[in-house]
């Protein structure tokens, strides 16, 4: 066995390509969580008929792309403010907003942590307890909200515990951080992958509360992270003229704001995407029911949670053996809470998907 203190990221193909020998062209990404159909294939047929557009400058506004985006979420354009991808965003808000303390639900996404604190700022987490299934309890929540907290942070659904909190939830919570003057930051990356998106996604609400903004990008549902493209909705007019005014012009190149409207207007890919995601979720959740070893936790989005029961088998190990057969699942040790028993995989094609359960129901 080969031996590393590496834990592998969905990006890291080329370091294993290194450490393993396997070139990174046969490793198949379970870890990116990414859409397994790949970039849409209207994006893919009449992008090169736009090649020309890279001799001149976007719209300063993006107008066209923020129509179709506010189209494709049923929001306002002047709701819709677009950025290199939704990591630039959450900066521009957290430097506007300059949070003392913020509340993160957790186990969850790192990057939340890291861009409050180069703001000055701290973070707190709020534990999603694995015996409710990392599902999120309002009551529990509001206790932990005292009066020093001036931020709210959600992933939902939730990355790495595939949970997530329902709209009338959401508004419960929404109100709950009104009273006590909270602003609330939504990630809604993976909603586009749940069974019912109208009963998660929280843009509805943007019409009545002021204090929330709703981020999302490209990178999972559109298969295209190196687009850099993100998009935020916020209905405070205040909040988001204060983020276009700080940032930096033309963070979106002409190709990849042709490219936004093109994937939000390919209906074919997209329904193809939620109904392959759908099947694959029912199915193998089905079949880690009855492994012994494994405990899963229902998934919402676009991949699962699972816990390893037997007390000889770590996350490393079964990692190990998933990566000299060509697979790449994600080690969640390094999520707060959770230790070297959880792994997080995505839902690939069938055959795929089959592939990687033979190799996590042998190894643990």
């Amino acid at each position: 066995m080969i031996r590393h203190s590496k834990l592998f990221h969905g990006s890291d193909l080329e370091t294993i390509e290194e450490i393993y020998g396997i070139k990174k062209e046969n490793i198949i990404n379970f870890a990116a969580n990414g859409n397994p159909l790949g970039i849409s294939p209207r994006l893919k047929e009449s992008l090169c008929e736009h090649i020309d557009s890279i001799g001149s400058y976007p719209d300063r506004e993006y107008t066209s792309l923020r129509k179709k985006i506010a189209e494709y979420v049923n929001a306002q354009t002047d709701d819709i403010i677009v950025g290199n991808g939704s990591t630039e965003l959450i900066s521009l808000f957290i430097q506007i907003k300059h949070p003392k303390k913020a509340l993160i639900v957790g186990p969850t996404y790192s990057e939340y942590e890291r861009e409050v604190s180069l703001g000055g700022g701290c973070s707190l987490y709020y534990r999603l307890e694995e015996e409710n299934n990392f599902n999120i309890d309002i009551e529990s929540l509001e206790k932990e909200l005292d009066k020093d907290v001036d931020l709210l942070v959600i992933c939902n659904p939730n990355n790495p515990t595939s949970s997530a909190i329902t709209r009338s939830d959401m508004r419960r919570i929404l109100d709950i951080c009104k009273k006590k003057g909270i602003f609330v930051m939504v990630d809604e990356t993976y909603v586009e992958f749940v069974e019912d998106i109208n009963q998660i996604t929280s843009v509805s609400l943007t019409k009545y509360y002021n204090n929330i903004i709703i981020l999302r990008g490209i990178s999972k549902f559109f298969a295209a992270p190196g687009l850099r493209l993100g998009y935020a909705i916020c209905g405070n007019k205040d909040l988001l003229k204060e983020m276009n005014q700080r940032k930096n012009p033309w963070t979106i190149n002409s190709l990849a704001a042709i490219a936004g409207e093109i994937m939000f207007s390919d209906e074919d890919y997209i329904i193809e995407t939620r109904k392959l995601i759908s099947s694959e979720r029912k199915r193998v959740g089905s079949i880690l029911a009855d492994c012994p070893n494994i405990k899963y936790f229902t998934p919402t989005a676009n991949f699962v949670l699972v816990k390893i029961l037997n007390e000889n088998v770590t996350s490393t190990q079964l990692i190990e053996s998933a990566i000299k057969k060509g697979f790449l699942i994600r080690d969640c040790s390094t999520f707060p809470f959770l230790d070297n028993k959880y792994i997080r995989f995505c839902f690939m094609k069938p055959e795929q998907n089959d592939a990687l359960l033979d190799i996590i129901t042998s190894t643990s």
